[in-house]
């Protein structure tokens, strides 16, 4: 099962793990809108713009972007909506953004990755 970043942190803050608020966006006529107030939300100085697909290595190809200002949260998200994502995991013909998440910006002391393989042979 593939789940995206913003599920899988609706899941873990279910059970008290804390995370890193943001708010997911589809493409739609006001759009820039709500990206606008999504950075308003934390209190408007920076925020994190996160392409939303099912692979790894989404910064390296363009899909996290670190904005300091309103202009370019609405700018960093609306040119990664709809663009084809390449990454390491994604092959040459990369994957189509079709949500961005907009997040607070945080200054991070450490940062955990988390991965769950299930073995349907051991679970039967």
């Amino acid at each position: 099962m593939k789940i995206h970043e913003y599920q899988a942190k609706e899941i873990l803050e279910r059970y008290g793990v804390r995370i890193q608020r943001g708010i997911v966006l589809e493409d739609g006529p006001d759009f820039a809108e709500q990206v606008a107030q999504a950075f308003d939300h934390w209190g408007g100085k920076q925020a994190v713009v996160k392409a939303q697909i099912h692979a790894g290595g989404r910064g390296k190809g363009g899909g996290v972007k670190f904005c300091t200002s309103k202009e370019a949260t609405v700018e960093a998200a609306s040119s990664m909506m709809g663009m084809m994502l390449v990454t390491h995991q994604t092959g040459p013909e990369g994957q189509k953004v079709r949500k961005v998440m907009v997040c607070e910006a945080l200054d991070l002391a450490k940062e955990h990755y988390i991965g769950i393989a299930l073995d349907r042979e051991r679970c039967s």
